[in-house]
């Protein structure tokens, strides 16, 4: 999501952090002691006014100093209660707070991997980045702190002028009347700066989007020579952001101007009095005293009252923005009432009249899908480019939902089916390898952690990776970094159909697994998957003998023994690996049949066959 797709979002309010009550709740007994000590140390510190009062009004008027040196030991015994709390504070609250961030911060990240491919489609990264990162360091800022403080020093703030009501009611109406105008300008300045604090974290999360997409692009934007105009587009997202953070920067030194300027009129207005009733012998010298003071103890809780405010809009705003995250509900999630697949799951495939259209889009992707896949076989789905069909593979395993007909496996809707069940059941090897910045060992079992190491060398040789991943510095201990870029495209494109043939899953997904290998790796790649598809070629059967008791017999019950597989393929190669071949066309299967039957009763077929032809050969020159 881009800026301009918060500039309708409401304006956060205070009332959006009681939506931190459900992680806060389980450590409401360290937050609220350490609410306790605050105060009491404020509280305390606040005593100090009075004893001053005391020693004025008493020791100093009677002209007795035998009391005066315990008077000061008491002032100096309040000042260590004070720094005691301080320091008991800080430790009750530094636990929770890091909880809590820790937590959400969990939940954040495990709602994102519930979330379907639609919602990442439209959610840019570096918004979701930012919202996992700098919001949640907010919300724990203002557990651990300003909304503490924001509650113990508005509590101070009435106790002080309880105090000076106490004191001298004149006094204490005069900063009652100074405390009107405060509050209020102090309420308006918050109104503006919430909405200015949203927008500024929006900014934030767009500034981080063209961070991460230039980083993980660079390669490209430097082949091309976009480093300028990356650049230009980087320095306009921080000006707008400099630009708002400018805004909110005036508005808290008007907010600060208000809080000092009042505090210090009402300083004012208390001596003016205050000394005319010690002039007049309406109001004792000490009491004076006292009543200055007090204001001045109170000088830091209303001047940090705007900060504080800040930081609560800040909160608020962090908030509502994780929680535009997790209040979107899964689109597709477990069933109520699950159906369980066949033991040993077959891996029969059946399109029946399946229609797709994307959210937001108004036109069908694919209209009215009939295809049967037979358990054990090899279909090829072939197609011109954009004809759907990697949308077409994405909902054999619901990375999305049909939005008209059905998908079934062994007889049962797909829909019907716990998505862990499925995606063990059809795995997917994608045309566009993700790898993760781990181990190759990790890379290869994402999907089968606990994958033994002959397992995973077994599924290395399949996709011919074997040999350079023993040559890599500590073979399969060999960090990769980030999406793989310290690898050749073949190199990456092998790890992940490695990764994807591990376990030797019922139902194989390959989206042109070929597109990115050389002339001899594809020769020996396509070899080997023959072997994995239950192909001709029978040779290298040692190469799965691990998964033959896991299989259970299944292997037997299928046609070749091999497993069931739909391959998106872009190449003649690709489609001599099949049994099948599927055309699509126009959001339909327009052909189905045997590869050279195709080739000489339908036109359509081999047209397009003869296109990937040239376009094979432009390859290879």
């Amino acid at each position: 999501m881009s800026e301009s797709s918060f500039a309708g979002a409401p304006r956060p309010t205070l009332s959006a952090l009681r939506r931190l009550l459900p992680y806060v709740r389980p450590h409401r007994l360290p937050l609220v002691g350490s609410g306790v000590a605050a105060l009491v140390g404020t509280l305390a510190g606040l005593a100090v006014p009075l004893w001053t009062r005391a020693i004025v009004d008493g020791s100093i008027a009677r002209g007795d100093l035998g009391l005066l040196p315990w008077l000061v030991l008491g002032v100096l015994a309040l000042g260590l209660v004070e720094a005691g709390l301080v320091f008991l504070r800080r430790m009750l609250v530094a636990r929770p707070s890091n909880q809590i961030e820790a937590s959400m911060r969990a939940d954040l990240f495990a709602h994102l991997q519930r979330l379907p491919v639609a919602f990442h489609d439209r959610w840019a990264s570096g918004q979701l980045l930012s919202r996992a990162t700098s919001d949640l360091t907010t919300i724990r800022w203002f557990v651990a702190f300003s909304g503490i403080f924001l509650v113990v020093n508005a509590l101070t703030l009435v106790v002080g002028i309880g105090v000076l009501v106490w004191l001298s009611p004149p006094l204490g109406l005069v900063v009652a009347i100074t405390a009107v105008p405060l509050t209020a300008l102090t309420l308006m300045l918050e109104r503006r700066f919430s909405r200015a604090a949203r927008r500024a974290q929006d900014q934030a999360g767009d500034l981080a989007s063209v961070v991460e997409e230039s980083a993980l692009g660079i390669r490209v934007l430097k082949s091309l020579g976009r480093g300028r105009e990356l650049t230009a587009r980087y320095l306009a997202e921080a000006r707008h952001l400099r630009g708002t953070e400018l805004f909110k920067v005036r508005l808290l030194a008007a907010l600060w101007a208000v809080l000092i300027m009042l505090p210090e009129l009402a300083i004012a207005a208390i001596l003016g009095v205050g000394a005319r009733g010690v002039a007049t012998g309406t109001i004792t010298l000490g009491t004076l005293v006292a009543a200055v003071s007090v204001l001045t103890y109170l000088y830091w809780p209303i001047a940090s009252i705007g900060y504080l405010l800040a930081e609560a809009s800040n909160a608020a705003a962090a908030t509502t923005r994780y929680w535009e995250v997790r209040d979107i509900a899964p689109a597709i999630t477990d069933p109520a009432a699950p159906e369980p697949l066949a033991a040993p799951v077959l891996g029969e495939l059946v399109l029946r009249d399946v229609h797709f259209t994307y959210p937001g889009a108004d036109r069908e992707i694919l209209r009215g899908v009939d295809l049967t896949v037979r358990p054990g076989e090899t279909m090829a789905l072939v197609g011109a480019t954009g004809s759907g069909k990697t949308t077409l593979t994405a909902l054999l395993s619901r990375l999305y939902d049909v939005t008209g007909g059905a998908v079934l496996l062994d007889g049962v809707d797909v829909r019907h089916v716990r998505l862990a069940e499925l995606r063990r059941a059809v795995v997917t090897a994608f045309e566009d390898p993700v790898l993760i910045s781990a181990s190759v060992r990790e890379n290869v079992a994402l999907g089968v952690p606990d994958a033994p190491d002959d397992a995973i060398w077994d599924a290395l040789r399949v996709a011919s990776a074997d040999g350079f991943v023993a040559a890599l510095p500590w073979g399969l201990d060999t960090r990769i970094g980030e999406q793989g870029m310290s690898l050749s495209g073949g190199q990456r494109q092998r790890l992940a159909l490695a990764r994807a043939v591990l376990g030797y899953p019922p139902v194989l997904v390959l989206d042109d697994p070929l597109s990115a290998l050389d002339v001899h790796t594809e020769a020996e790649v396509e070899g080997a998957l023959r072997r994995v598809l239950g192909g001709r070629d029978r040779a290298g059967e040692v190469a799965h003998r691990h998964v033959t008791a896991r299989r259970d017999g299944a292997a037997e019950r299928r046609r070749g023994g091999g497993v069931t597989a739909l391959v998106v393929a872009h190449r003649p190669s690709t489609v001599q690996l099949a049994d099948r071949v599927a055309m699509l066309q126009d959001g339909r299967i327009t052909a189905v049949g045997d590869h050279s039957e195709l080739l000489a009763t339908d036109p359509a077929y081999r047209a397009l066959v003869s296109s990937l032809d040239d376009h094979r050969e432009g390859a290879i020159a």
